[in-house]
């Protein structure tokens, strides 16, 4: 937990920004694995630990903007519990610790929110994401589940997005911290990753890491060697020599700000000459991206970029014919790179997109492209001194689009569709890191974890 000054000064800039009313957080709840008594890993609520930093299950905040008050609710605990979890502080303690007045009977949060609204006032609440905190505010509120989205705050979404968007140098020690755990997991990957070994045991290394550091994942782990399917969870193949292994992993910190990196190498060790070509554009396009950030550039400019480098790499292989712009501007391109360049990273792997994608990475008028492709770009807008983002240009050979754009004969004045169809097979390869935008450009966030073609080949040289 951070001092209590860090709270009080969230909740305090965000009373700022809300004109009146309460802004309602529930925290999150234990969740059963198959009986009452036995649950899964907690994660509490981001919104929840950015506000109140309380990382317990069964707690709510209530921001009082009209009073210029603050309140932790929850339920103190009792003997019973004291037996089976030992001593625990009081609401009231925990209260303390976060500069809000602490009140151990949740219920009376319930009579002031049904008061308030019998008074007329305004409750802000945000878009929930699990069914108990539907629930949770069906009952409080009064709104019944399948109502309870329509009557979210847009006031306070894009309050609490300005707050979070910009990272501040806590925020952003929290993330390096993630990072060294990202560095070992990689580490690891390429010193143990060879033929015969089965990819699950390699994931199961990388969540002994995490184990051993107090982590856990920031999202479930991607490592396979058919890295052509964007977000594999598959982990039962076992790898061969002349496999391409893509790991898309993240951890987080102490307080639960993530890590995102992706790293795609030889099994063997060293890459074939077509692993080569194909990875060292997808390395290009995320050097050159990386190259241009700074304040005031679109990110979807530098999405366009990559995906132009992308473009003009795959011409000189044979596999789109044209000029280079026409291929971007038509989106011929995206049958081998299909996905966004990238995203918000902070709290959430996925930064605030619990808000809405659009709320996050659509601002200042920006409309979202329908192209395919384009249209899966997250984050479009323009970027700002503190922002922390993930570049992560890929290539992929994806048999069934390959298949349907070939039969629909989509785009064949730009696409090879008989080159395209010799690399089904060849799998997919992706590059991420985490980059903060300074002042005067970026800095790309951990220490440096080989990428180059030479680096990995080097590293994995001496297994």
């Amino acid at each position: 937990m951070f001092d209590k000054s860090i709270y009080e000064e969230r909740r305090k800039n965000l009373r700022k920004k809300i004109k009146s009313g309460l802004v309602y957080l529930p925290g999150n709840i234990d969740s059963p694995m198959n009986y009452r008594a036995n649950q899964l890993p907690f994660r509490q609520d981001s919104s929840f630990l950015y506000f109140f930093g309380i990382d317990k299950p069964g707690f709510a905040g209530l921001i009082d903007v009209d009073n210029n008050k603050d309140y932790l609710y929850g339920n103190d605990f009792d003997i019973d519990d004291v037996i089976w979890m030992g001593q625990m502080p009081t609401v009231s303690d925990l209260g303390k610790t976060i500069g809000a007045e602490g009140i151990g009977e949740k219920v009376k949060l319930d009579n002031v929110l049904k008061s308030a609204i019998k008074g007329g006032r305004k409750i802000h609440y945000l878009p929930p994401y699990k069914a108990d905190i539907v629930i949770e505010i069906e009952r409080v509120l009064g709104i019944k589940t399948s109502f309870v989205n329509d009557f979210v705050s847009e006031e306070l979404i894009k309050a609490i997005i300005e707050l979070r968007d910009i990272k501040t140098d806590i925020e952003i020690a929290e993330m390096e911290k993630a990072l060294d755990i990202s560095y070992e997991m990689l580490s690891m990957i390429m010193s143990k990753a060879r033929a015969g070994i089965i990819e699950q045991q390699l994931v199961g290394k990388m969540e002994g890491i995490l184990s051993q550091r107090g982590s856990h994942y920031s999202f479930p782990i991607i490592l396979t060697k058919n890295g052509e399917t964007l977000h594999n969870h598959n982990h039962s193949n076992v790898l061969e020599n002349g496999d391409l292994l893509l790991v898309d992993s993240g951890a987080e910190s102490p307080e639960y700000y993530a890590s995102d990196i992706t790293r795609t190498f030889p099994v063997s060790g060293k890459f074939t000459d077509k692993q080569k070509a194909i990875y060292q554009i997808v390395l290009d396009a995320q050097m050159e991206a990386i190259k241009e950030i700074k304040p005031g550039v679109m990110n979807k400019t530098l999405h366009l970029i990559a995906a132009k480098v992308i473009a003009s790499g795959l011409k000189n292989l044979g596999f789109l014919k044209g000029n280079i712009d026409d291929i971007v501007a038509n989106g011929a391109h995206a049958l081998f790179f299909p996905h966004g360049l990238g995203h918000m990273i902070g709290l959430d792997v996925h930064d605030m997109e619990n808000y809405g994608e659009n709320f996050v990475g659509y601002t200042g008028g920006l409309k979202r492209s329908e192209q395919f492709g384009l249209a899966f770009l997250r984050l479009a807008k323009e970027l700002k001194t503190g922002n922390v983002i993930t570049i992560e240009p890929g290539i992929y050979f994806i048999p069934d689009l390959i298949k349907q754009w070939k039969a629909e004969n989509k785009l064949s004045e730009y696409i090879n569709y008989e080159k395209a169809e010799e690399y089904i097979g060849f799998g997919g390869i992706r590059i991420e890191d985490d980059i903060l935008v300074t002042k005067n450009g970026h800095r790309v966030l951990g220490k440096a974890i080989p990428k180059t073609v030479e680096e990995i080949e080097s590293i994995m040289g001496t297994r």
